[in-house]
């Protein structure tokens, strides 16, 4: 039975542009303000720290295993790494994405899962599916899955095994297998969601899955099989979430009432949101 809608979320930190990809990582959440161009962090006391600027717009963040930061360029396609001498290029996605790349999930050997739009809906181009691609650490590029309708958040469990990721124009969560050399298989719908456009998305220990979504205005919590378990309502529009905090119960939400970029950076009214849940997160990101 759904669980009454009570909680409500607090403002941790406001004037930002537009937060994507938000990840708990060393005491901080880690975000990219896309329009705004820039990876920042924030600590509980709402302290924001500029890291690196991204002139194409970053996305979906990651690490690799000797803890340097990676970062999705959102429009020309990079995946790129943070060295001591400022960003490099890992890959070049532009031949596997046929337009702007967004969120990722690197697993535990510096893999990354990286979507892409498919089309660009903002001029009202007609949809079209499109592919999740696997870069290595060395920089190979794959395509591991394709037919997707727009790739967004993804998460992978805490074995490893298991991939899932959010089709956001397909209102479903969709899981895969995950391989010994990182290559998918076993595809199925983990959860087909009602009025929901899943964004970006967190795991928790209880194998449920924390959904943004813009649309509705909302973050869920989903089990696999499509059972919502509990809701909780934003003013503006949902639009990514991570577990994080001492005790990773801290829920994380993104929040921006534009999505455009220059109304975005015009009123800078996105913000970053909090809430406490009772079960911790778990697995990547």
């Amino acid at each position: 039975m759904l669980r009454p809608m009570t909680k409500t979320t607090d403002v941790l930190l406001d004037g930002l542009a537009f937060p994507e990809g938000p990840r708990w990582r060393e005491g901080k959440l880690w975000f990219s303000d896309m329009h705004d161009q820039c990876v920042k962090t924030v600590d509980l006391d709402g302290r924001c720290e500029e890291v690196v600027r991204v002139e194409n717009d970053p996305s979906g963040l990651g690490w690799l295993p000797d803890g340097r930061l990676l970062v999705v360029s959102m429009r020309d396609r990079r995946l790129l790494c943070l060295d001591r001498d400022g960003l490099r290029e890992v890959a070049d996605l532009s031949k596997v994405a046929p337009f702007h790349c967004n969120d990722m999930v690197t697993d535990a050997r510096g893999r990354s899962y990286i979507g892409n739009f498919g089309f660009d809906f903002t001029t009202g181009e007609k949809p079209r599916t499109t592919t999740l691609a696997l870069v290595t650490p060395d920089g190979n590029v794959r395509v591991v899955a394709d037919d997707l309708s727009f790739p967004n958040g993804t998460v992978i469990t805490p074995d490893g095994r298991t991939l899932i990721v959010g089709e956001s124009f397909g209102s479903r969560l969709t899981a895969f297998d995950v391989a010994e050399d990182g290559s998918l298989s076993n595809r199925r719908v983990w959860a087909q969601l009602e009025k929901a456009v899943p964004d970006g998305i967190c795991l928790d220990a209880e194998n449920a899955i924390w959904v943004a979504s813009p649309m509705s205005g909302e973050v869920l919590r989903v089990r696999e099989g499509g059972e919502v378990t509990e809701r909780i309502r934003v003013a503006t529009q949902a639009i990514a979430c991570m577990l994080g905090g001492p005790s990773r119960t801290t829920l994380f939400v993104c929040t921006s009432e534009s999505l455009t970029a220059e109304e975005c950076r015009a009123k800078r009214s996105a913000k970053i949101e909090v809430v406490e849940v009772s079960v911790p997160g778990a697995g990547l990101p």
